[in-house]
């Protein structure tokens, strides 16, 4: 399989205190099995939808316990050289890129405006096995307080191509390779997002029914943020999960309304 175009959402994990609970968690909700925990590798767990790898959950290294996130990886051919470009382009590189084993190169970074994100140079690990399908990765959107710093870095650093959305009520773009869509970029108001919410990045999960996973992730101890909505790219909503991790659950073949314009 030939390595995703520089910039590609390539894979996502996040670290859990309660990783038993985390499994649990989202073996209901999305319907994940998961494999054996990796020791050499900090207890690495991969997920599965329908046998293919999604996702990932470890717990947290010492010191970094605290509120779980998704991380989502952007794939790079250099991760040393990415890691150059984000310092170039005003970002910070957190964890230097560092080989893991066979699989790939690893770097967390974050862009100017406080969004945290991982750069993946794939090595027999090319990311995710499945995309588009109930309990696999969809869709992913960068929230940002400081739309303007967020514009001007990830385009620099992986070679986007960016489109607003033509609508005077939103601060919406999404950036593109080629033709392709990526990712999304939300400004974040004060008003729907209290202040205590840094930046972030988040991960939409495929579902078959999106109005019950959000009844399963209430049932598990979850939190609705926002929805049952649909648009005319599905029925979803935002949510969090029992350890505070953010994410989004979308039903892609429920539809409704006219594809918005971007200029």
């Amino acid at each position: 399989m030939a390595d995703a175009p520089a910039g590609t959402p390539i894979w996502a994990d996040a670290m859990f205190s309660d990783l038993e609970g985390a499994k649990a968690f989202y073996g209901e909700v999305l319907g994940w099995t998961f494999g054996e925990s990796s020791s050499e590798y900090g207890n690495y767990t991969q997920a599965y939808a329908d046998g293919k790898a999604v996702a990932a959950v470890v717990p947290p290294m010492p010191g970094q316990e605290g509120q779980s996130q998704w991380c989502l990886y952007l794939a790079s051919p250099d991760a040393a050289a990415t890691a150059g470009k984000i310092r170039q382009n005003g970002g910070t590189v957190l964890m230097e890129p560092m080989q893991v084993g066979e699989f790939g190169t690893m770097c967390l970074a974050q862009d100017p405006s406080g969004v945290t994100f991982g750069v993946w140079q794939p090595g027999t690990h090319k990311g995710f096995e499945a995309t588009n399908v109930p309990g696999s990765f969809c869709w992913a959107e960068i929230f940002t307080r400081e739309p303007g710093k967020s514009d001007a870095f990830f385009p620099a650093v992986f070679g986007y191509g960016a489109k607003a959305v033509v609508d005077p009520g939103m601060d919406f773009k999404v950036f593109d390779l080629g033709s392709d869509p990526v990712l999304g970029r939300m400004r974040m108001t004060d008003e729907e997002f209290p202040a205590e919410v840094p930046s972030y990045v988040q991960v939409y999960w495929t579902v078959a029914d999106c109005d019950a996973a959000v009844a399963t992730v209430q049932k598990l101890g979850g939190r609705l943020v926002f929805g049952p909505m649909t648009m005319p790219f599905g029925r979803f909503a935002a949510v969090i999960d029992p350890q505070g991790a953010p994410f989004a659950v979308i039903d892609t073949t429920t539809t409704e309304g006219e594809p918005p314009t971007f200029t």
